[in-house]
């Protein structure tokens, strides 16, 4: 029996995400799988690659062989080179942890005049406009 290491289409129709799986040769690409090794999001930025190692190394040396696309994964992460002695490329870009909004509460500070409307009510306004008229007549 021919063992592979492929990848396991999941998600929807414009959404691709994929599994990386051993599997048999002959079983369909989203067919049933002796295992699950890692995780591939390609429509993330950056990229999501998750590998499992030890397992990658276990299945390379007992002669499971990748298709073209894990190769192109395994190389990128550098087990494909550890399992053949090679130098190691460089890392990874790792996403940003992104940073989270700041509250309401942080924003406003502490401001004098909490609970309190920020413009004059109009009935105040009136009353003061109409004294300053009989000021102004006055004079």
């Amino acid at each position: 029996m021919a063992v592979k290491i492929k990848l396991k289409r999941l998600g929807k129709i414009r959404s691709p995400h994929y599994r990386i799986v051993v599997a048999d040769s002959r079983t369909r690409r989203d067919g049933r799988a002796i295992e699950e090794i890692g995780k591939y999001h390609p429509t993330y930025n950056p990229s999501v690659i998750e590998v499992d190692a030890d397992r990658v190394a276990y299945w390379l040396g007992v002669g499971a062989q990748p298709t073209e696309p894990v190769l192109a994964i395994l190389k990128k992460t550098g087990d494909w080179q550890k399992f053949k002695g090679e130098p190691a490329p460089a890392p990874l870009l790792v996403a940003e942890p992104k940073k989270a909004r700041p509250s309401f509460e942080a924003l406003s500070g502490d401001d004098e005049g909490k609970g309190e409307a920020i413009t004059q009510k109009k009935k105040a306004e009136k009353k003061d406009e109409a004294a300053a008229e009989s000021e102004s007549a006055e004079a």
